[in-house]
């Protein structure tokens, strides 16, 4: 199979090791990204092939196009993909607003084409346990679940204003994962935030840290809550409690926090440090689906509408911080196909 990887960043080049090594695929990836030089290293070092421009992945003969490349340029990208009759696997976002989502997503609908979001938590072993327990019944009725994304240091300064905001970048994951573990949807939020760390966020009119407090339609109730300065380590956790049990995702030997109970575990000799090494794993086994949807094997995992649902949860909250009011989903103009 030969799959086009367009952008060579961190997650480009992670996500090209992963299909170089795919039996699959294996010396048949090509890759390009904005700075040719970059994209001929990364082909060197995996045995891959590096094009010179985004032109030739089209021109080329691929197979399925991967884009990693600055979110500014996927939803062009994902038409285009679409018009050339492409399956696709793009990272999140689509898009920053809910108008180039919505545009992108009607293209792959004309095209009839397939496009895999890369919400990797989906493929996380202790998420998937979560959705299973909640699935079984074995919690009983879910009443209250507590999701938490914190990283352990900032992104770079110029990163900020084009990543979209805390809510949109970072929280989105556990908007989807909050939709997909309990298999409800948010009728309700309710959100604020600080910028009280750094000057960089206040200078992108971002936040560094972020709550909301989200009111399913049977009743659950969430919060979510993030931060850009968890200084001990990354931390992704997400606690379940329903009337007849209660777990938790993501609290292991790594997790990196400490008890003030005398007999409480201790502190993690090695805490994780960012999100590749946490969920490596699940990155790799979404490329592995993905690769399987496109051989038609499996049915797509986590379409562009998945996508779509939570960045609408992600403008409520941005609405919800700035007038200072519970906003509804419902209220995001244009936010459905």
């Amino acid at each position: 199979m030969r799959i086009g990887l367009i952008g060579a960043g961190r997650i480009g080049t992670f996500h090209a090791a992963t299909l170089s090594r795919h039996r699959e695929v294996g010396g048949s990836l090509i890759v390009t990204d904005a700075d040719p030089a970059r994209a001929q290293r990364l082909a060197d070092r995996l045995g891959a092939t590096a094009a010179p421009t985004v032109n030739e992945i089209f021109t080329w003969g691929v197979d399925a196009v991967v884009i990693t490349a600055a979110t500014s340029a996927h939803a062009e990208l994902i038409g285009r993909a679409a018009r050339s009759g492409l399956p696709v696997f793009c990272e999140k976002p689509i898009a920053l607003d809910l108008a180039g989502t919505l545009a992108a997503l009607a293209e792959v609908d004309a095209a009839g084409t397939v496009l895999q979001m890369g919400f990797q938590r989906r493929f996380d072993v202790g998420y998937t346990a979560a959705r299973e327990a909640v699935r079984s019944g074995r919690l009983g009725r879910l009443h209250t679940v507590r999701a938490m994304t914190s990283d352990q240091s900032p992104p770079p300064a110029d990163y900020l204003p084009l990543s979209g905001g805390l809510y949109r970048d970072c929280l989105i994951h556990d908007f989807d994962m909050l939709r997909w573990v309990s298999g409800r949807e948010v009728v309700q939020v309710y959100a604020t935030g600080s910028d009280a760390g750094p000057s960089m966020f206040r200078e992108a009119n971002d936040i560094d840290t972020g709550a909301a407090v989200l009111t399913f339609d049977d009743g659950m109730l969430a919060t979510a809550t993030a931060t850009r300065m968890n200084g001990a380590g990354y931390d992704v956790r997400m606690e379940l409690s329903g009337e007849l049990d209660q777990i938790a995702v993501g609290l292991d030997d790594r997790t990196p926090i400490a008890s003030t109970e005398p007999a409480g575990p201790p502190p993690a000799d090695k805490p994780w440090t960012g999100f590749l090494e946490r969920f490596g794993p699940a990155y790799e086994a979404e490329l592995a689906a993905f690769v399987e949807v496109v051989r038609g094997e499996r049915a797509n995992p986590c379409d562009g509408r998945e996508a779509l649902e939570a960045l609408r949860i992600a403008e409520a909250c941005e609405l919800s911080r700035r007038e200072r009011r519970a906003v509804s989903p419902a209220e995001i103009p244009g936010g459905r196909l």
